[in-house]
Parts: structure tokens; C-alpha cells; sequence
């Protein structure tokens, strides 16, 4: 008997998932220098209200002793078992939109299987757009904002948003191998590969996490909060430039970096509409108050017979 590839499934909620909703995938195990999925991963698990629709198997996909789950030891008893998940589950945005979330654990085992399946799952909701994200550390300042590299079938945000667009061989994750099938078959995806400044690669970085909602809020349409990720970066910034400071070594060479960061990127920024000098989209904040000022002049035009001020 060929045991299932889901280990849990909640068929009522599958039913009621409405169809056309963008998959936002974050799965843990590749490169993911400043904690870029692991913040993600929290951030929506915080904020976004999943609601779990199925779970994968762990027994048929994870690799226990190269991942192994973590367990507390109080005293003289064990608690607190914590088996590493990989769910499916329907989650909302600031504003309540509607979106999907497989997160987790990448795979280690079985990787066609589990693609052909998120593949059914993707035309069994008519996904609008599946969007994923990772980092990798590369030579560039924190002074200045992340960039990425933007693969997949969006032509206009690889346009806008992709700084670095080279042609290389590296070993593929099983978001690269999802991306590649989904692009082989005609579905819209999106890849957003954000460039970490190397010397932060280790550190858990807020502003990757940022940049990371801003490349996800412009794939998908959704609004994500992001004012209070930006005040931690602020506050992380301003510590790295202080411990910066007291080493000349590493102030000449922040300052090496952005002369070679500002070099690459002269005149090859061809910005979207929506995004700011720099480099980030609005808030959920400023787009609320931007289409309650909108909304506000629609109804002072209704009210005056639709007349334009004089």
C-alpha cells in the first residue's frame, strides 16, 4: 500500500479555498543568508492568521538526522516535542485578501513527488501567481537598500526589480526545481533572490526580511505591514554603523562597497511607478490613507455633480 504524501487533510477547508489566490511559498533548508525565510516564515505565522488546509508527510519527505526536531528535557522528563511541518495552509493580508502559504521545511526527499503535487494543487485552485524567496550572501553595503534578482514569467517586475541577472550553474533548490516546472508549463511564477550584504549573511537581517514583503507585496497585489520591520532596521543599522566606526578596516570597507555598488548601479535602475527612491514600495499604512484620500475626493465629486474643482 503507497502511503500518502499528506499526513493530514482537512477536507471542508480545501473545499472553501477560493480559487484564483496567489501561493506565497517560504520552505526552510536552502540559502538563506540574513534569516530571510525564517523571518518570513514567523512573520506570516504572526500577522497573517494561516489556517492549515493539509499537512505533508515528514515520514516520507524529511531527513530526521540531517534536521533533527527539537525536544526539551525538564529536570527528569522530556517535553515540549516540536516535529519539523510543512503545511499548505490559507492565510490573509493587512487589508483580510486572501492568499495561500506553503511553508515549512524544504524536502529532502522525494522532490518529484512533492512538486507533481503542489503542481495539482496549483491548477486545482487556479493559483493566480506562486511567488518564493531566498537569499545569498554578496558584496554589498547595508548602506544602501537590498537588491535582488528576480527570475520567472513576470517580464515587467523582472524589469523594474532585477539588478542582477547573470548566467551560472548552481545547485538547485526544490523551490528552483517548482519555479522551473510551473515556468515550463505556462503558470505565472515569480523567484526573488535578495543580495545580503556578506558580513550580515549570519545575522537574523530585518532589512532583508523588508525587502523581502516589498518584492512579495508588488508579485502578488497583497498588502503586508511593514512599518514596524522598518523601524527594527533602523534600530539594526544603527548599531552595525556604530560597531562599524570603531574599526577603520571595516569602515574602509563599507566604503568600497558602495563605490562598487554605486558603479553597477548607475544608470541600470528602471524603477516601477510604485516604488520610492529607496528602493521600497508604500506601507499598508500609506496605501490606506492614500485610497481613503482617493475615496474621499470620489464622493466630493459625486457630491458636486461630478464638476471638477474650480
Amino acid at each position: 500500500m503507497t502511503e500518502s504524501i499528506f499526513s493530514a487533510e482537512y477536507a471542508e477547508r480545501r473545499a472553501l479555498v477560493p480559487r484564483g489566490l496567489p501561493l506565497v511559498v517560504v520552505m526552510q533548508g536552502h540559502s538563506d543568508a540574513g534569516g530571510v525565510v525564517e523571518q518570513l516564515e514567523e512573520y506570516f505565522w504572526q500577522r497573517c492568521a494561516p489556517e492549515e488546509v493539509l499537512r505533508f508527510n515528514s515520514d516520507l519527505l524529511l531527513d530526521y538526522r540531517a534536521r533533527r526536531p527539537i525536544i526539551t528535557f525538564d529536570e527528569d522528563h522530556l517535553v515540549d516535542y516540536a516535529p519539523e511541518e510543512l503545511t499548505l495552509s490559507l492565510a490573509h493580508d493587512e487589508l483580510g485578501g486572501a492568499f495561500l502559504l506553503l511553508s515549512g521545511y524544504e524536502p529532502d526527499f522525494r522532490w518529484d513527488e512533492f512538486i507533481d503535487t503542489v503542481l495539482l494543487l496549483v491548477h486545482e485552485f487556479e493559483v493566480s501567481v506562486t511567488v518564493w524567496t531566498h537569499a545569498i550572501p554578496m558584496p554589498v553595503p547595508h548602506t544602501r537598500p537590498i537588491s535582488m534578482t528576480v527570475s520567472g514569467s513576470r517580464d515587467e517586475l523582472i524589469e523594474a526589480r532585477s539588478v542582477w541577472r547573470p548566467k551560472t550553474k548552481l545547485s538547485a533548490s526544490a523551490g528552483h526545481v517548482l519555479e522551473y516546472r510551473l515556468h515550463s508549463l505556462g503558470e505565472e511564477v515569480v523567484g526573488l533572490a535578495l543580495l545580503v550584504p556578506h558580513y550580515l549573511a549570519n545575522t537574523e537581517y530585518p532589512a532583508a526580511l523588508s525587502a523581502a514583503l516589498d518584492g512579495l507585496m508588488e508579485a502578488t497585489g497583497l498588502i503586508l505591514a511593514t512599518d514596524e520591520v522598518r523601524e527594527q532596521t533602523r534600530l539594526f543599522h544603527a548599531q552595525v554603523d556604530s560597531q562599524i566606526a570603531e574599526s577603520e578596516e571595516s569602515l574602509e570597507m563599507v566604503r568600497t562597497l558602495e563605490r562598487r555598488y554605486d558603479a553597477y548601479m548607475e544608470d541600470r535602475t528602471v524603477r516601477s511607478p510604485l516604488i520610492g527612491e529607496d528602493g521600497t514600495i508604500p506601507t499598508a499604512e500609506q496605501l490606506g490613507s492614500e485610497l481613503e484620500r482617493f475615496l474621499a475626493e470620489r464622493q466630493r465629486d459625486a457630491n458636486d455633480g461630478g464638476r471638477p474643482e474650480s
